[in-house]
Order: C-alpha cells, then structure tokens, then sequence
C-alpha cells in the first residue's frame, strides 16, 4: 500500500486551523471546505455592513458644528452577534453610529443587511418551513439542520416549528382577505382534498382552488375547509371569491364529476364550460369491469382522450360503447353521461390540452401534503390543517411551470374561438 504522506494546509489569515490530510483525506477536504466558505461568507458579510455605515455617514457628511467636527460619526461596534445562516453560524460585528447634535430628533442608524434582533437569515427561515412540510417528522427536525447548515444549528429545535404553525395560521387568514379585483382567472382546477385529524372524529374535507393566470402562470386561488364536497361549501368559496373582487367568469373549469362544485359554479360562473378529469374518469369507469378486462379498456379509453380531434375522439367513444356495452353496462353508461365534459378541452388551444384534461396541478402538489400528515398521523385541528395546506401549496407554487403556449390565452381573451384546437379566423368556422 502506498504510504500517504501528513501534510498541513493553511488557511487564509490564519482564521482557520491546519487540518490533516490523510486516510481521512476526503471528509478533513469537506470540513475544510465548510470553513473556506464560512470563512468567506463572515468576511463578506462585515465587508458589507462596513460599506453600509460608510455611505449612511456619508449621507450626513455636511452635519457639523462650529468648529467643523461632524455630528453623526462612527462609535465603535455592538456587541458581537451569531447569525445562523445557510453558510453555518456566523459571528459579526455591527458598527455603531452615534448622532453627537443636540437635537430632539437625533440620527438613528438602522441596518437594512442586519435589522435589529435578527438571529437567522431569511434562507433558514424558508429552509425550516421546507423541511417540515417535506415529511421531516419533528424529533429529526434539529438533526436534519445540524446535516445541513453545521452542528451550531442544535437550538433551532422542534420548537420552532410549533411557533411557525402560530405565524402560518395568521399569514393563511390575511391571504384569505387578499383583493382579487386585478385578478382573470382563464382556467380553474378544483378538488376536494380530505385529511384525518386527530382532535375530532370527522375528516376534514379542504376545497382547493387553481387558478392560470392571463400570462400562463399557475397559482393558489383559494384553500377553503368545506362540509365534505357539498354544493353549499363550493357556492360558499365562489361567491366570497366574487366578493373580494374577481368579475370575469373562468373559461373552462377541470374537476372530478362527483364534486358539488358543478353545481354551484353554474350559478356562480354562468359562462365557464365544464371539463371533467379524464384520469377521474378512466378509473371510475374501469372501477365496473373485471381486472382481466381493464388493460384493453383503458387502451381504447386513452384512444378517446388522446385523440387528435373532437370527430376521431366521439368514433373511438362510440367504439367503446358498442364493444363492451352488452356486458358492462355500467361502466359504458359511466362515460357517456359525462360525453360533452369529458371531451370540452377540444374547444380550447391544442397547446393546453395536456393541462385542461386532468386535475394534476392539485393531484401532484398533494402527493406531498399527504407525505406530511404521514409523518404528523393528522393535524390536530382543522385550523392546522389548512395553515398547513396553504404553506405547503405557497411553496409548492415557485415551481409550477407556465401553461404551454401561454401566448394563446390573449386570444382566448379576446374572445376568438377554437375548433379541435386551432383558431378560427372568422365566427363561421
């Protein structure tokens, strides 16, 4: 075996201790690694408040008495402070500014880096609500910290999760407020969403609302704790939606057809057309056939729904109907009820298509809520649950992606019509 010889490295300044390379040559690499960048991170950070009271004493360089001394000067710094940040724990020193004028309203120095009583920057403060709502349980809470931001992060305990569920509830309660006035939905994706509670012998059910915006972007329109899928707890959420502001009608909404929500939404949103979830409804239909059926079935259910065309896609449904009719009933009088809602996408851009047959924008954003309440066996409460559901879907929303061709939904606005999803140039297409 060949010997590795011990060999000491420097570090810049003489801030940090040598450390050995040897058999351990990649984890002492990785610790010195931490402490070059916590290194860094610590000298940039006091660089910067430096340059901070720098240009504030500037700001006030023509304050000064009889004599030509300024009046707003340097004096010394506060005592030193620990910041947890996503570097490690940081020790910095703020200068003092000291206002030395005899006036009743003395110049105050406040940092815009560094404000009073901060003790962890903003990227922990998402981190924490990332890891919790992730399904990091709270007993490894501090541990998952520790392996993340160093070992100095032990008081950021389980703790503090509880006090972030207090500040959810009350950041859930204002957005619930928000004006919607600016606001054109052009699609809507709906689902009632349940959850087990551990205080109450009901589940609760949570109304959940998507909107796309007139630029493509998805986002949360409204989280709402409903009497199971009623169309009393839909008709409640709409009409407070309409009252915050919202005027014009969605064009299309997506759903599952059992929900309460097509009953109301057709007194609340007059001209929205219905589309159901095709996905809802494949496994609702085979749900009426036996196992050693449904493979074929779905094949000729997905010839429907992927059809380049409303004409091909009615010829497969009808297919469907005459193939399996005389033996499931059930399961043909499943699709056809629902014929016009399933297939209603057709009318609109054939660059949406992929988003406006299903409800997945909902359905993936929850496989992680129930990930959480695995992990929590259910809030407590139903107030919890829906501070819980709001944050979770809040950070889930930085990553939705924007509806392909998102440039199509001026035309919709604009009123032009689509057959088969291409524009008609006239009204008599």
């Amino acid at each position: 075996m060949r010997h590795v010889s011990q060999t000491r490295v420097e570090m810049p300044e003489g801030n940090l201790e040598g450390v050995a390379f040897g058999t351990n040559e990649c984890s002492n690499a990785a610790s010195v690694l931490d402490q070059l960048i916590r290194s860094g991170a610590q000298k940039m950070l006091q660089a910067a408040l430096e340059a901070e009271v720098e240009e504030f004493l500037a700001r006030y360089e023509d304050r000064r008495d009889s004599k030509g001394r300024r009046f707003v000067v340097r004096n010394g710094h506060l005592p030193q402070r620990n910041i947890l940040t996503g570097a490690g724990r940081l020790e910095v020193e703020q200068p003092r500014i000291r206002d030395r004028s005899d006036s009743k309203e003395p110049i105050r120095f406040t940092s815009k880096i560094l404000p009073p009583y901060l003790r962890r920057s903003k990227a922990i403060d998402e981190l924490i609500p990332w890891l919790y709502l992730k399904g990091v349980s709270t007993g490894d809470f501090t541990e998952a910290l520790q392996a993340l931001v160093g070992p100095r992060a032990a008081t950021l305990s389980a703790n503090v999760v509880v006090g972030l569920l207090g500040q959810w509830k009350v950041e859930f309660e204002a957005w619930q407020k928000r004006d919607l006035s600016a606001k054109h939905y052009v699609y809507l994706w709906v689902d009632g969403i349940y959850f087990n509670l551990r205080l109450g012998d009901e589940r609760a059910c949570v109304l959940v609302v998507i909107g796309a915006t007139a630029d493509g972007r998805k986002e949360l329109v409204a989280v709402q704790d409903g009497y199971r899928e009623s169309e009393q707890s839909w008709h409640e959420l709409l009409v407070g939606l309409k009252q915050r502001g919202l005027k014009c009608d969605p064009k299309l909404a997506i759903g599952d057809g059992a929900l309460g929500f097509w009953a109301a939404a057709r007194k609340v949103f007059s001209t929205t057309k219905e589309q159901r979830c095709t996905v809802h409804k494949t496994a609702n239909v085979l749900d009426k056939m036996p196992k050693s059926v449904q493979p074929r079935a779905k094949e000729d259910l997905h010839a429907i729904f992927y059809a380049d065309h409303r004409q091909e896609a009615d010829k497969a449904l009808n297919a469907f109907v005459e193939k399996y009719q005389g033996k499931y009933f059930k399961a043909t009088e499943c699709l056809v009820k629902d014929q016009e809602e399933l297939l209603a996408f057709f009318d609109f851009p054939a660059e949406h298509w992929g988003h406006l047959r299903t409800t997945n924008p909902i359905e993936s954003t929850f496989a992680t809520v129930r990930l959480r309440h695995g992990k929590t066996k259910g809030n407590g409460n139903r107030q919890a649950c829906l501070a819980m559901v709001f944050k979770l879907v809040q950070s889930a929303e930085r990553h939705w992606r924007k509806l392909n061709g998102n440039e199509r939904i001026l035309e919709l606005l604009a009123g032009k019509k689509f057959v088969n999803g291409v524009m008609q140039e006239t009204d008599a297409a």
